[in-house]
């Protein structure tokens, strides 16, 4: 019996996501052009929606 109540509990565990949410890579480029040049600019990093990482090169 609590083999089957430890399976149910740990089924239902994995099912609501309790491990938190999985972090997604972000990227971000772009271009400016104005009166000084041409200027590129670019980010890399990950986010869960919560806490979020970000490294500009």
């Amino acid at each position: 019996m609590k083999k089957i109540v430890f399976l149910i509990s740990m089924v239902a565990l994995a099912s609501c996501g309790a491990d938190g949410a999985p972090f997604e890579p972000t990227a971000n480029a772009g271009i400016s052009i104005g009166t000084g040049g041409i200027s590129t600019n670019c980010s890399v990093g990950t986010s869960n929606g919560t806490v979020s990482v970000n490294v500009g090169c």
